[in-house]
């Protein structure tokens, strides 16, 4: 077993997005073989949702913890590419979102520690079940979908 950690400029090479939509800043494991990854978000108060969601109340929007949810699924998803794939010219599009739950308000200084756990493939989608907690509690979980693509060539 071989656990990994990666920093922002390793997950900047894993991933294609940048601010600010890259919502993973630190990877403290990656077990590849085991389909395990966990990851942190660093909830801060100069990010762009906050000026309108919600005026005076900054509570990060849902949707926003579940791509932070899913990109932490796409690192586990592209550690598991079988040898010799073109890891920068892959991505995992986000196909499917079920028994989504959201439990707690996320704010500015909240440490989303996000835990994903690969369970397995059907019918060319990677299933994957992951949860979000602040503080040890739990704010989000969900089972998430992913389908595998090349990236398309320039039109």
């Amino acid at each position: 077993m071989t656990v990994k950690t990666l920093d922002i400029r390793e997950i900047m090479d894993e991933l294609p997005h940048r601010y600010p939509f890259l919502l993973i800043d630190r990877v403290l494991e990656l077990d590849s073989e085991a389909g395990h990854v966990v990851c942190i978000k660093n909830v801060t108060a100069n990010e762009p949702q906050f000026t309108g969601h919600f005026p005076n109340v900054p509570v990060m929007p849902g949707v926003l913890i579940v791509e932070a949810m899913a990109q932490a699924c796409a690192i586990i998803a592209l550690s598991r590419l079988p040898e010799g794939t073109d890891r920068k010219n892959s991505l995992f599009y986000f196909a499917g979102i079920d028994k989504a739950r959201f439990k707690k308000v996320v704010m500015p200084g909240d440490q989303l520690r996000i835990e994903g756990q690969f369970i397995r493939s059907k019918m060319g989608l990677g299933i994957f079940e992951v949860k979000a907690t602040v503080d040890g509690a739990v704010v989000a979980q969900a089972e998430l979908m992913c389908a595998y693509r090349p990236v398309p060539a320039k039109r």
